[in-house]
């Protein structure tokens, strides 16, 4: 099946490839427009800022202009002659905001002009932000060829101009650092990748019942629950990783999960535990479980600026508590069951969150079992499956959309068609209910992935998903098909700058199934 699969697409490629012109952007923009002119690149490409409000005195903007010269500069040796005319000697860039703090609902729009042969010797970009801007310099970089007669990069199609803004204000990845430890270097990989393709939210799945590899300063021993002594990462860490996103545009969103997935946090203090011999959900009748709990989110706090917190919530089993005599003894007490003491943890969570700024995020079982009972602040986290959104923004509550069956990455027999076709807003039309999906996020569960192979298995199926997140309905595809040569040339264009993006014709993270050109792969 694989093989015939192959064949059938690779034997619409060359009727579809007729449809692109040569348009191959990654998300599309919602508005093209486009010629036929050529510009080249002037070796001395430069960025002016004439007229922004931005000062750029943190180096967002122009640390992101060097990064995307080098893209474009990074597949061969630039050693040709560049002509006397038709040459872009650099961008100009006006931004319109003078702030650059990073956070949900921040204006991403810009607009593009590049100008034909002609006196204008500088393409113009202007935004409201500077992640507006930086999001232009990558739809920029993607319009740039090497030509291999005259060994200089070119521009083709010109005049350009593009005008642009996401679909959705919520794009993300998950990483899962529990169940493998990743490297620095392995998720700032991902999440220059991420910036590629505009996805806007790293979300940080940090511990698990696994282990806990991150340094919690309140209560020091928590890291013990890390694989090994040097599978850890510092405060300092993580908040490189942070900063690091920031600077690309990128939120970082941290999850701490409970009451379930948590045995691990015993290893530093076993009395989180309900019993040496039934290690988890969290002890429910202990209150060092949420003097813990605060003292970890006053962490956060410190690190993770982000307006939410994720705090889990899902395959809560609740049989260590009604099997744990002092538990029981709580519960009878208290006259709760287990449910209510499931739901009594979640929403003193949620409580303990918002004392330190934080809204919050809870995977869809703490909807599923208490509905209106969640505080109205709540955003569910869909992941069991379709027909979830409708029923949250129904009750009022606002959605992410991560249905398993469509998004999630570490189901290898899934393939970009289906993270493609996998619509947020499915059975959702009225427009006050659409507004509380704030978008969707792809997932990557770390139990078959780590450093060595962890790129290959996110893309290009993530970048499948990031087109339906950024760009308008009405420019979508509704076959998949009509898309494959774009998105076979982003693949291919992701491989040039470094990234391990798996073939386009292989679900998971396959091989290349014959010799070729990588675009048929």
């Amino acid at each position: 099946m694989g093989v015939l699969r192959t064949a059938l697409l690779m034997g619409i490629f060359l009727w579809v490839s007729l449809l692109a012109n040569g348009l191959n952007l990654w998300p599309m923009p919602a508005s093209v427009g486009y010629g036929s002119g050529i510009l080249y690149l002037s070796n001395n490409f430069q960025l002016r800022t004439e007229g922004s409000k931005y000062s750029d005195d943190s180096r967002i903007l122009s640390d992101a202009f060097l990064r995307m010269v080098d893209l474009v500069r990074v597949a061969h040796v630039i050693d040709g002659i560049v002509p006397s005319s038709g040459v872009l000697d650099g961008l100009h860039v006006r931004i319109f905001s003078e702030d650059d703090k990073l956070n949900f609902g921040t204006d991403e729009s810009y607009k593009l002009s590049i100008p034909a042969s002609g006196k204008e010797t500088y393409a113009q970009i202007e935004a409201q932000t500077v992640y507006g801007a930086l999001h232009a310099l990558e739809t920029f970089s993607q319009l740039c060829y090497f030509n291999f007669t005259s060994k200089i990069i070119e521009l083709h199609s010109a005049p350009w101009k593009i005008i642009d803004q996401p679909r959705f204000p919520y794009r993300g990845l998950m990483i899962d650092t529990s169940r493998h430890y990743l490297p620095l270097a392995a998720i700032k990989k991902v999440i220059d990748t991420m910036s590629y393709v505009k996805l806007n939210v790293l979300h940080w799945h940090i511990v698990d019942e696994d282990s806990f590899p991150l340094e919690m300063p309140s209560y020091p021993n928590l890291w013990n629950g890390a694989y090994s002594y040097s599978e850890r990462y510092t405060t300092a860490d993580a908040l490189e990783i942070v900063l690091y996103a920031q600077r690309r545009g990128i939120n970082v969103l941290a999850e701490i999960d409970v009451p379930g997935h948590a045995r691990s946090w015993g290893l530093g203090y076993p009395s989180l535990w309900p019993s040496f011999d039934c290690r988890e959900p969290l002890d429910v009748s202990n209150e060092f479980t949420f003097q813990v709990l605060d003292g970890i989110l006053s962490d956060f706090s410190k690190v993770f600026k982000f307006k939410f917190v994720h705090l889990g919530g899902d395959e809560v089993n609740t049989s260590c508590w009604t099997a744990t005599p002092h538990i029981k003894n709580w519960l009878k007490k208290k006259g709760l069951n287990e449910s209510d003491a499931y739901r009594y943890f979640v929403l003193r969570a949620q409580k303990i969150a918002s004392s330190h700024g934080y809204e919050f995020i809870n995977w869809e079982e703490t909807f599923n079992d208490f509905g209106k009972q969640l505080n109205p602040k709540t955003v569910v986290h869909n992941w069991l499956g379709r027909g979830v959104a409708e029923k949250v923004v129904d009750a009022g509550l606002r959605c992410i959309v991560s249905n398993q069956d469509k998004w999630y990455l570490d189901h290898l027999d899934s393939t970009w068609e289906s993270f493609y076709l996998n619509e947020p807003l499915e059975n959702i039309s009225k427009p006050e209910q659409q507004k509380l999906v704030l978008g969707g996020e792809v997932c990557m569960w770390g139990e078959t992935v780590d450093a060595s192979d962890i790129e290959q298995t996110i893309w290009p199926r993530a970048a499948a998903a990031a087109e339906r997140l950024w760009t308008p309905t009405w420019k979508l595809a509704t076959d998949p098909k009509l898309v494959a040569p774009r998105l076979a040339h982003f693949r291919c264009l992701l491989n040039k700058r470094g990234v391990a993006a798996a073939p386009l014709f292989a679900p998971g993270r396959g091989t290349p199934p014959f010799t070729g050109s990588c675009i048929q792969q």
